[in-house]
């Protein structure tokens, strides 16, 4: 479901979708016949506080193969496993995967966890794509490769895009300064920030173990005069920033990243909070692209929830996949070192047309090219800026 995807498509409309069923986390449906299908594992949190990210990106995944598979042709095996954002549960489910037979990894999901596992998949010369973990040392080895923005990338893009929009010159920023993800993203947030002429007024971190209570945080966002308080956080943590915020009478204006995406979900929230803030995404729900509109259609019907940015990062991983076995040949039958080794080349080849970008291509490093996007929170809902 990419607009020059249609040459793939017309190609090789194939993946007959079959995830393996039994397991606790695993998409559940009747498993292909071995042998007949290319086994792709996922990890992701489906239990826990992040798992509206692991859902998404498991429910997207299904989708594409779903849709694009009784075509015959090439076909996926999808086996989705469950870490809970733990990096230790997620090497544990890493190793229940290859024993499973996996041949190429969809994941992880989060950054932590991607951090361990993926000098596993580099020894064991197994292909990466990561829909969403960003840190730069996710793809440090040849073999993996990322859907997603880098964090560096999100911090420069974040300090471009407010300048260039005119959207404040005074910025305080409240960070995770424990976590890769976050950190990555403010570091480089700063340096462009001060080329682009914007004053970053104050910065303030936070640490895992302390992150319930930021009304010093606000209070000395308000202090400083910033007119935007940027966040390179997850929604959870921003929610109660947000609250903060009100309760202080602090009016600037807020931005963050990807990791905002998940702000309208939360269960029991003041939503009305929420409006005005800005965040930088790929991937729009209201867009009006035929693409973008047939895929919110189809994964509303199915799963009864409107997708996110993580839900579209993987399932254009799906289909990303899927150009590049077509593109290095890739058969059920090959090994994983050898399917590795096809597609790693093949990544530097393709061209893929997807839902959270247009001409998407992949460095030899691992990082895709594609334009960055934003969108604003509106009468409850996200909307393109």
């Amino acid at each position: 479901m990419k607009k020059a995807m249609s040459l793939v498509l017309a190609a090789a409309m194939a993946f007959s979708f079959a995830a393996c069923g039994g397991a606790s986390g695993t998409s559940g449906a009747a498993s292909t016949a071995s042998g007949t299908a290319i086994k792709i594992g996922g990890i992701g949190p489906l239990t826990g506080g992040a798992a509206i990210y692991g859902n998404a990106v498991k429910n997207g995944a299904a989708l594409a193969v779903e849709e694009i598979n009784a075509q015959g042709g090439l076909q996926f095996e999808l086996n989705f496993q469950d870490d809970e954002n733990d990096p230790e549960k997620a090497l544990n489910a890493y190793n229940n995967l290859k024993d499973w037979g996996m041949q190429a990894l969809l994941g992880t999901v989060t950054t932590q966890p991607c951090l361990t596992v993926a000098p596993e998949t580099a020894a064991d010369n197994m292909f990466l794509l990561t829909p969403s973990a960003s840190a730069v040392d996710v793809i440090k080895e040849d073999n993996a490769f990322q859907v997603c923005f880098t964090d560096p990338n999100q911090g420069v893009a974040s300090a471009d895009y407010i300048a260039e929009n005119g959207l404040a010159t005074k910025i305080a920023i409240i960070y995770d300064s424990s976590d890769a993800y976050s950190s990555g993203i403010h570091d480089k947030f700063k340096e462009e920030a001060a080329t682009k002429g914007l004053e970053i007024v104050a910065d303030e971190a936070f640490t895992a173990d302390n992150k319930t209570d930021f009304s010093v945080q606000v209070q000395k966002a308000k202090s400083s005069g910033a007119e935007l308080v940027f966040l390179p956080i997850y929604y959870s943590e921003a929610n109660l920033i947000i609250q903060e915020m009100n309760k202080q009478g602090c009016t600037a204006s807020i931005f963050g990243c990807d990791g905002l995406d998940g702000l309208l979900t939360i269960e029991g929230a003041d939503t009305s909070l929420f409006e005005g803030v800005m965040l930088l995404t790929p991937f729009a729900a209201d867009a009006q692209d035929e693409k973008t509109q047939s895929f919110v259609s189809k994964y509303e019907e199915k799963y009864g929830e409107t997708p996110n940015q993580f839900a579209a990062d993987a399932y254009d991983g799906v289909y990303t996949i899927l150009a590049a076995c077509e593109k290095g040949g890739v058969t059920a039958d090959m090994d994983v070192s050898a399917v590795c080794d096809a597609l790693k080349t093949a990544m530097t080849q393709i061209t893929v047309d997807g839902l959270t970008g247009e001409g998407m291509k992949w460095e030899a490093t691992g990082e895709v090219n594609k334009a960055p996007r934003a969108v604003k929170i509106q009468n409850g809902a996200y909307t393109a800026m």
